[in-house]
C-alpha cells in the first residue's frame, strides 16, 4: 500500500513544482515507509510514497512509459489479486514486463484498454495516471472504497491525494469546513456521505467511479454499482458456489514478498478467513501462520453480557488457534494506551473518529507491524451477510433514519443554538437518509419485509462500511500496515447481494448460509456463535479519564468547541446525570464514555487543523 499525491493545470507549468509534492508526500509518510519518488513535467507533478509489499525493484513510482514521445506515467495504492491473469493476457497481446509489481499491470492494462481496464481489476486501490498524448488524467477508485482518493478543483488546478493531510499541505487548499461539512461531523459522524471530503471543496472520488480530468473538463463515470436481480441458482448450488468465492479470495489475498498475519477475533468472519489462510499455508510449506487478537485489562472483571456483546472474545480465540494450529500473538492494552493514542487516532482518520474503537486498532496494528507487514482481516461480513442487530429488530426495521444513528435526539441534545441554526442538523440528517433510499436498486415484485431487508442491506454496505473501512485503511496505514478485507471482493458483494433474505438466515440463524458454507472449516460452537462486535474497553477507567479529560477540555478559555455545545447538558452529562446506556449514539459500541472522546477529538480537530468555520 502506498500513498499517492498530484497536480495537474493544463494551462501552466508544473516542471518545478517539486516542493510543493514532496510537502504532500511527506505528510503520507506513514501510509509509504519504504521509498519515496516524484514526477514532474510540462502540465503534471506527481509525488508517491510506498510501501513495499510485493517486487521492491519493479514496483517504483511514480512508474513512467514513453510511447510515441508522449508520457503516461502512474501513481497507484493498493493492490490487484489478479495480477496473474492481466499479466498472461496483456503478455498475449504484445506487452512486456520488466518486473511482476501489479503496478506494472495496471499501467500495462490502461495502455492496453484505456480507462475501461479498471473493470477487469479485482482489487483494492486508487489511481492517478496522465495521458499525456490525450491531455488526461484519469482517477479511478476500488468498488467498496476500501482505498481512499480525495481531489480538489481550484480554479484552473485539480489536486489529487490519498490523505486529507497531504491535500491541505497543497497551498491551494485551505482548511474550510462549511455548514454540509459541519453536518457531516456533528449530524453523521463519525460517519459520511460518500463523495464527501469535509472540508470545503475536498470530494472523494466514489467507490466505483473514475474521474477524468482534461482540456474539456471534469467527467465522472460509474463503472461498478450493485445491481438486483432473481437469484437463480438453488440452495446447495449457492452453498457450494460461496464457498469456491471465499477459498479463492483468501488464496488471491495472501499473495505477498513480506510477512502475512490475520486478525483473530474467535467470531465467525475472522475466523473463517482465518481458517482458509491456515490450509493455504499448509498446502505451500509456509510453516504456522500468525494470528493475532486484542484484549483488554480486566476485560474478564467489567464484562457483561448484553445485545450486542453476549461473551467473550478470548476464551473462542484460543479455542480458533489451537484448533487450526496457529502461532497466535494476543495484544492487551490498558486505559493509558487508549489515552495516549486518541489524539494519534484522530489525525490517522483526519477528522473525529470512533474514539477507543479507533485509538485501540492503532496500537494494535502498531504491535502488529513489529513482525509483519500485510494483514488479513473479516471486515465487511455483517454488512454482506445480514449479521448486525439492526437486520433483525424491530425498531431499526421501523426507523426512519439510518438504524445504526436512531438517537438524533440525543446528539442534538448536545450541541448549541447556534450550531443547530446554522447546520439544521435534522434535516440534513433526514436529507442524506433519503437521498440513501433513493439509490437503492429496487427488485420488482420483492415482499415488501424483504424490500426493506434491502435497504437495510443497501444502508449497510454504501454508509455504514465505509466508516469501519476508512478505520482500518487509516489506523493500520498510520503504522505502515496493509490490511486486506476479503469479503469486500467484489464478486463476493454481488453474488450475496441477491441471495434470498430467508437463506441469509438459513436455520434460523443471522448469516446463516454464511455458516453452512463453512460448517467444516471450524469447530461448530464456533460456526454457530452469535455475532460479537470489535471489542472495545469496559474498563470504568477509561470513562472517569474521558470524563476528567472534557471537563478540562471546557474549562479552557480558548477551546475552539465551546461555541458548538450545550454547555449545561454536558455538565450534567459529566456529572453523571443524562446518561442513557441502553441504546449507544453511534453504532454499537460508542456510548457515553465514546461521546467524550469524540468530543476531545473535535477541540483538537478544530484547533490543529486550524478548521475556519465558513457559514
Amino acid at each position: 500500500m502506498c500513498g499517492i499525491a498530484g497536480w495537474i493545470n493544463w494551462e501552466r507549468d508544473l516542471g518545478a513544482e517539486r516542493s510543493s509534492m514532496i510537502a504532500m508526500a511527506d505528510k503520507m509518510v506513514c501510509r509509504g515507509p519504504d521509498a519515496e519518488g516524484w514526477w514532474a513535467h510540462g502540465h503534471a507533478a506527481f509525488s508517491h510514497r510506498r510501501l513495499i509489499v510485493v517486487d521492491p525493484e519493479g514496483g517504483q513510482q511514480p512508474m513512467v512509459r514513453e510511447r510515441s514521445g508522449q508520457h503516461y506515467v502512474l501513481v497507484y495504492n493498493g493492490e490487484i489479486y489478479n495480477t496473474v491473469e492481466l499479466r498472461q493476457q496483456l503478455t498475449a497481446l504484445g506487452h512486456e514486463f520488466r518486473g511482476h509489481a501489479d503496478t506494472e499491470v495496471v499501467l500495462e492494462a490502461y495502455l492496453e484498454w484505456g480507462p475501461a481496464a479498471v473493470e477487469r481489476f479485482n482489487g483494492i486501490f486508487a489511481i492517478g495516471l496522465l495521458d499525456e498524448g490525450r491531455r488526461t488524467l484519469w482517477l479511478a477508485r476500488d468498488r467498496m472504497g476500501v482505498k481512499p482518493l480525495f481531489w480538489a478543483v481550484r480554479g484552473r488546478d485539480l489536486i489529487f491525494a490519498s490523505d486529507l493531510r497531504a491535500m491541505l499541505a497543497h497551498e491551494l487548499i485551505e482548511p474550510e469546513v462549511g455548514p454540509d461539512g459541519l453536518s457531516e461531523i456533528f449530524g453523521l459522524g463519525p460517519a459520511r456521505t460518500p463523495g464527501h471530503g469535509i472540508f470545503q471543496g475536498i470530494e472523494e472520488l466514489k467507490p466505483g467511479h473514475w474521474l477524468e480530468y482534461s482540456t474539456r473538463g471534469l467527467s465522472d463515470h460509474v463503472y461498478w454499482a450493485l445491481q438486483s436481480h432473481a437469484h437463480e441458482d438453488d440452495l446447495p448450488t449457492t452453498i457450494h458456489h460461496l464457498r469456491n468465492l471465499l477459498e479463492d479470495t483468501v488464496v488471491r489475498q495472501l499473495v505477498a514478498d513480506v510477512p502475512v498475519v490475520t486478525l483473530l477475533s474467535g467470531g465467525l468472519d475472522s475466523s473463517i478467513v482465518t481458517a482458509m489462510a491456515a490450509k493455504a499455508f499448509d498446502r505451500a510449506n509456509r510453516g504456522p501462520l500468525d494470528t493475532y487478537s486484542i484484549d483488554f485489562v480486566d476485560m474478564g472483571r467489567y464484562f457483561q453480557s448484553n445485545g450486542f456483546q453476549t461473551n467473550l472474545d478470548a476464551p473462542w480465540v484460543e479455542v480458533v488457534s489451537e484448533y487450526l494450529g496457529t502461532r497466535h500473538h494476543r495484544v492487551v492494552l490498558d486505559t493509558p494506551e487508549l489515552v495516549d493514542d486518541l489524539l494519534p487516532a484522530l489525525h490517522a482518520r483526519n477528522y473525529p473518529g470512533m474514539a477507543d474503537v479507533d485509538s485501540s486498532l492503532l496500537t494494535f496494528c502498531r504491535e502488529i507491524k513489529r513482525n509483519a507487514t500485510v494483514a488479513l482481516s473479516g471486515e465487511a461480513a455483517d454488512e454482506i451477510f445480514g449479521g448486525y442487530p439492526w437486520f433483525h429488530m424491530e425498531g431499526a426495521l421501523r426507523a426512519t433514519t439510518f438504524p445504526w444513528a436512531r438517537t438524533l435526539d440525543r446528539r442534538l441534545a448536545v450541541w448549541s443554538e447556534e450550531l443547530l441554526g446554522l447546520t439544521h442538523l435534522a434535516d440534513y440528517v433526514h436529507d442524506r437518509y433519503q437521498q440513501a433510499l433513493a439509490e437503492v436498486p429496487r427488485l420488482a415484485g420483492e415482499p415488501r419485509d424483504q424490500a426493506r431487508l434491502r435497504e437495510i442491506a443497501y444502508l449497510s454496505i454504501t454508509r455504514f462500511m465505509p466508516t469501519l473501512l476508512d478505520r482500518k485503511d487509516r489506523m493500520s496505514m498510520e503504522v505502515g500496515l496493509e490490511v486486506r478485507v476479503p469479503y469486500c471482493d467484489h464478486r463476493i458483494v454481488e453474488y450475496a447481494w441477491n441471495i434470498p433474505w430467508p437463506w441469509k438466515c438459513l436455520g434460523g440463524q443471522s448469516k446463516g448460509i454464511l455458516r453452512q458454507a463453512v460448517a467444516d472449516l471450524l469447530p461448530p460452537a464456533v460456526v454457530s456463535r452469535q455475532k460479537s462486535p470489535y471489542p472495545s474497553t469496559v474498563n470504568p477507567s477509561y470513562r472517569e479519564a474521558m470524563r476528567a479529560w472534557l471537563r478540562q477540555t471546557l474549562a479552557e478559555s480558548d477551546s475552539p468547541l465551546k461555541p458548538w455545545v450545550d454547555h449545561e447538558f454536558l455538565k450534567r452529562l459529566i456529572d453523571g446525570q443524562n446518561e442513557v446506556a441502553d441504546i449507544p449514539w453511534f453504532g454499537q459500541l460508542m456510548g457515553t464514555p465514546q461521546l467524550f472522546a469524540f468530543l476531545i477529538q473535535l477541540d483538537h480537530w478544530l484547533r490543529t487543523y486550524h478548521v475556519r468555520i465558513r457559514g
